[in-house]
């Protein structure tokens, strides 16, 4: 199978790099020279326009940081849809929006090309590893013909049932991150102001009922004050606004939800918009005047488990 990846930004990067780290026959496109001239170096072969990609290969992976982003690639008059015929895959790995991907997906049925939503979840860290976990939405045989790939790119791969339920399941799981960083912006607090061991802390945390997958990894650059998580503030906007915005096209009343909007919305304003986006806990450090560093905690994260083949679930 041929593949084409376009978008090689902190997350889609990686997943191209386990393509070529496995031997797959892979083509990339990315607006950042530099970049595709990297995957140049390695073994990857370069498409001039998403058309272009797309004609080359069997399967179009996109990548993308947002919905109108992705649009743009796709819909352009040199776009991945232009290149499309026959068969084609395009998956859609990008955390977007539910519709849009369905209004894609129609334009791509035209082509008699199959659509398929594909997002991941794990951390930079883990994608860089082909350790992350994959959910995928659509075609079950379509699933199924691109799986080898997924395996690579992933360990845990669910495939959620129609196209777009893959979508939904990322967006819902990026609202509970976001919900127990904030949360933790506030256990840091107490937790410092009463005095404790912050690296104890820590510890006791992991092995709690409190214990989450955002405070095994966040917490610990948290600590260390280079807040490096590899994801950005505005990308949590972006995500959180698509949570709030589905639960509102469902007419489902939410408490929780608008005040992390909220919340992150300050917090980009405060820090930026590139700021990483574990630097949100520092709203409490500011307002109580203290910090939560400890020592021996890492800079950036790194997936210290093997890499394994991955496997459906």
């Amino acid at each position: 199978m041929k593949i084409g990846f376009i978008g090689l930004g902190n997350v889609g990067g990686k997943l191209a790099k386990s393509l070529l780290r496995n031997k797959f026959d892979l083509t990339v496109r990315d607006l950042d020279e530099n970049i595709t001239k990297d995957f140049a170096n390695i073994g990857a072969k370069i498409a001039n326009s998403p058309k272009e990609l797309a004609e080359k290969v069997d399967l179009i992976i996109t990548c993308l940081p947002s919905p109108a982003i992705c649009s743009e690639v796709m819909e352009s008059d040199n776009g991945v849809i232009k290149g499309l015929s026959k068969n084609k895959i395009w998956l859609e790995m990008s955390t977007t929006d539910e519709s849009e991907i369905k209004r894609l997906s129609k334009l791509v049925d035209k082509k008699e090309a199959i659509p398929l939503d594909g997002p991941v979840s794990g951390g930079c860290h883990r994608a860089a590893t082909g350790n992350i976990a994959i959910f995928v939405g659509g075609e079950r045989n379509a699933f199924l013909r691109i799986l080898p790939a997924l395996t690579v790119m992933g360990r845990k791969i669910l495939h959620t049932g129609k196209l777009g339920t893959a979508t939904v399941l990322k967006v819902i799981t990026n609202y509970l991150a976001s919900v127990h960083l904030v949360a933790l912006g506030e256990a840091w607090t107490v937790a410092k102001k009463s005095n404790l061991d912050l690296a104890k802390v820590y510890k006791g945390i992991a092995v709690s009922s409190g214990n989450s997958f955002v405070h095994e990894t966040e917490s610990q650059v948290i600590l260390n004050g280079s807040y490096n998580i590899n994801f950005t503030m505005d990308l949590v906007v972006k995500d959180t606004g698509l949570f709030d915005d589905l639960a509102t096209k469902l007419d489902a009343p939410l408490e929780i939800s608008p005040l992390i909007v909220k919340i992150f919305k300050e917090g980009q304003k405060k820090y930026g918009s590139r700021a990483w986006s574990s630097m949100i806990v520092k709203r409490m450090e500011d307002l109580n005047k203290i910090d939560f560093r400890a020592e021996d905690f890492p800079v950036e994260l790194e997936d210290n488990e093997p890499e394994e083949k991955g496997y459906e679930i």
